[in-house]
């Protein structure tokens, strides 16, 4: 038994020596041949990425129209001039078949020229100054009182407790529904047109301006602090830089409301303004001078928008 159990051992050991005779390393064990695998691959490293597959070409049109994806110069120009010219061929198509009656729809090609017609006589230029002339007064009354509203709001909690409920409420009022307390109060004059234009945007605007000074980051606030800001200095050179285009678009959009509502208030009792000129032309049916005067009105809102976004984009380059 001891000389078979010998020859056994003598046997499994031999290829070992056999193979260290022939200067091959020794045949490994069940075990380590299950690891062999494992450190070969360590040794040759890793792996070759797979190739990824071949994304199919995008199409011009797929391009154009990608979410949040930027339009090319000429593109953007090109649907520029389609988003005019489409609807004013539209609009003079339109004149001229509705019911075989153009006077009662006049085209883009009379509102011109009633246009012309009324900016030779001096007309337009006097009503156009008059309206803008109110514009500024109550919008720019209403902006002036706002901000400053809208900077406490959102910069101080106790300021946004006190006022908010207030502003939020008599926001849902609409302003012409003040039209015959101001006549009552203010008369028929001047006073009660500006007036309504600073209650058409003063709500609205305050509430807005808020929450762009919210939009703010409390970290830049704290670190304002860390580095000794004092109170005054962080609404003056942190707050307020930051939240200004928010605030201007804010302007934007109330501009817009108060454009609205001039043209309300010159239709009651004015004897001067783009209003008051829409009027005239309806009492004589002359309808041509009114669409003379609504493109007016929009070429002047038109100016007006870009101007503030030319600023909007020139003080907020940084932010």
């Amino acid at each position: 038994m001891s000389e078979r159990v010998g020859a056994a051992a003598s046997g499994l050991g031999r290829p070992a020596v056999d193979a260290g005779r022939r200067g091959e390393p020794p045949p490994s064990a069940p075990h380590e041949r299950a690891d062999q695998p494992a450190e070969a691959a360590a040794v040759a490293g890793p792996a070759p990425p797979r190739s990824l597959p071949r994304r199919r070409p995008v199409r011009a049109t797929g391009r154009l129209w990608g979410i949040r994806t930027p339009v090319p110069r000429g593109a953007r120009w090109t649907l520029m001039a389609l988003s005019v010219t489409v609807p004013l061929v539209g609009w003079q198509v339109l004149s001229i078949v509705i019911d075989g009656r153009p006077d009662y729809l006049p085209g883009p090609v009379d509102a011109v020229s009633a246009g012309v017609e009324m900016a030779r006589s001096g007309q337009l230029l006097t009503d156009a100054w008059a309206t803008v002339a109110r514009v500024l007064q109550g919008f720019g009354l209403a902006v002036l009182v706002s901000v400053p509203l809208g900077i406490l709001m959102g910069s101080f909690p106790a300021g946004q407790a006190l006022l908010e409920p207030l502003v939020g409420l008599l926001r849902y009022l609409p302003a012409s529904a003040f039209i015959p307390l101001l006549i009552i109060w203010l008369g028929l004059g001047e006073p009660s047109k500006v007036a309504l234009l600073f209650l058409a945007a003063f709500f609205f605007n305050t509430l807005m301006t808020a929450d762009a000074v919210r939009q703010v980051p409390l970290s830049l606030v704290d670190v304002s602090y860390t580095l000794g800001a004092r109170r005054g200095e962080v609404l003056r050179k942190v707050i307020v830089p930051y939240a200004l285009p928010g605030m201007i678009d804010s302007i934007r959009v109330n501009a817009a409301a108060s454009w609205s509502f001039v043209v309300v208030a010159e239709l009651i009792a004015s004897e001067s303004g783009l209003g008051y000129r829409i009027v005239r032309a309806q009492r004589f049916n002359q309808i041509d001078r009114i669409f003379a005067v609504l493109v007016v009105i929009a070429l002047i809102g038109l100016t007006i928008d870009l101007l503030l976004r030319l600023t909007r984009d020139r003080v907020g380059r940084w932010v």
